[in-house]
């Protein structure tokens, strides 16, 4: 399996943040990359789409599994939604 090396947004080009992954759940591992970044183009066209397909007050933002390179949304039902599973950084174990 190939490492993933670059955590970049492909939306933003912001460095993406380590989430813990809820406990009861499908994917693999015990987080997810995910763009946090506020000011992201995916993120806040999110808000429009979810509203007009949805008719829902939702948006989300781009995650990847480190595992098995799987990216797709991470819905978010608020700016804050789902930032207390932010993990601390990581010191890179390469260095």
């Amino acid at each position: 399996m190939a490492r993933i090396t670059d955590t970049r947004c492909p939306h933003c080009q912001k460095p993406m943040q380590r989430w813990a992954n809820p406990q009861v759940t499908s994917w693999n591992g015990e987080f997810q990359w995910v763009c946090f970044n506020d000011e992201c183009p995916y993120y806040l066209r999110g808000w429009e789409w979810m509203k007009s397909h949805f008719n829902v007050t939702a948006s989300y933002r781009y995650r990847l599994e480190p595992q098995s390179g799987e990216s797709g949304p991470l819905p978010v039902w608020s700016r804050d939604a789902l930032k207390s599973n932010i993990l601390a950084e990581e010191a890179d174990a390469d260095a």
